[in-house]
């Protein structure tokens, strides 16, 4: 049996998914993987009906989720495997965040307006299906649009070498800090989703540490493993060599599970295939798991 483990896949219930969780776990068969986890930005709306068709499919799926948060004015993205999905403490935690990301969403759609680009909130919420849409998909929206295309302001993202990495490139160029359509993040404090991790029945990893947004240090996750952080996302398509050595051994110091994560999404991301990422071992599932039964 193959070992094989992803613990951060997004389906199209993320609002910036391309594939529904039966193709995903479609996927996962085709590519031989023991396991997988997907893991919505702040939804766990593909369960329970993802864990049944895992079973049909003959593939594990983790029930999870990826919460976004703020540490040290940074964004944090927190995986929850094994969440209980039906938990009292995660519905809060989504229902806060749902509020909170449509807001800023909002926000950043009427700064783009603003800047001559055409683009409505309407139109937005029609392509994520009500459901609050990150500066990512905003971006693709917002690309895919034919009268944006001859606009002069966006010229460098519609060349052939920059398209497929497109909608990131304009997250960087005008949502990120100090850009024309920043919104300021509202998202849940990181330490607050620690401490009421064990209610949701989940098991708190951090994702991509490593990321540019993010960049965590060793003092973050000193003071987060105090707040109950058990895992940290090691294998990553954003990290480097050096960064997986980096954090693998920041995983060993502070007794954390280092975990394996494509972060699959689809077309929005173009440089994540499916199955590529082949670090993650069921072992990590294993080490989880008793981590939530002595939580429980």
């Amino acid at each position: 049996m193959s070992e094989l483990v992803d613990f951060h896949i997004h389906s199209n219930l993320s609002c910036d998914g391309d594939f529904s969780p039966a193709e995903l776990i479609g996927f996962a068969r085709e590519k031989d993987f023991r396991a997988i986890s997907i893991a919505d930005h702040d939804t766990v709306a593909a369960y329970p009906e993802a864990i049944a068709l895992g079973r049909e499919a003959g593939v594990e799926v983790i029930p999870g989720i990826e919460v976004t948060t703020v540490y040290g004015e940074r964004e944090f993205h927190l995986l929850l495997p094994f969440v209980d999905w039906e938990s009292p403490a995660i519905t809060a935690i989504i229902d806060r965040q749902t509020r909170s990301r449509l807001e800023e969403a909002a926000e950043r759609v009427d700064k783009i307006r603003k800047l001559g680009l055409a683009l409505t909130w309407d139109e937005v919420l029609g392509k994520t299906g009500g459901a609050p849409p990150l500066g990512v998909k905003i971006a693709q929206i917002l690309l895919e649009k034919p009268e944006n295309v001859k606009n002069p302001v966006l010229e460098f993202f519609y060349r052939p070498k920059n398209r497929s990495a497109a909608p990131y490139l304009f997250y960087k160029e005008f949502f990120a800090e100090g850009k024309l359509a920043c919104a300021a993040k509202k998202y849940i404090d990181l330490l607050e989703v620690l401490d009421e991790a064990g209610a949701t029945g989940g098991v708190p990893v951090l994702s991509h540490p490593g990321a540019y947004f993010q960049q965590t240090t060793r003092d973050d996750l000193r003071a987060l493993r105090k707040r109950g952080l058990a895992g940290l996302e090691v294998y990553t398509q954003y990290h480097t060599a050096e960064q997986v050595e980096k954090y693998l051994g920041l995983a060993g110091e502070f007794d954390l599970v280092p975990t394996a994560g494509s972060d699959f999404h689809g077309r929005i991301k173009p440089h994540v295939t499916f199955g590529t990422l082949r670090e993650g071992r069921y072992w990590m599932v294993e080490r989880l798991r008793e981590l939530k039964g002595r939580a429980a």
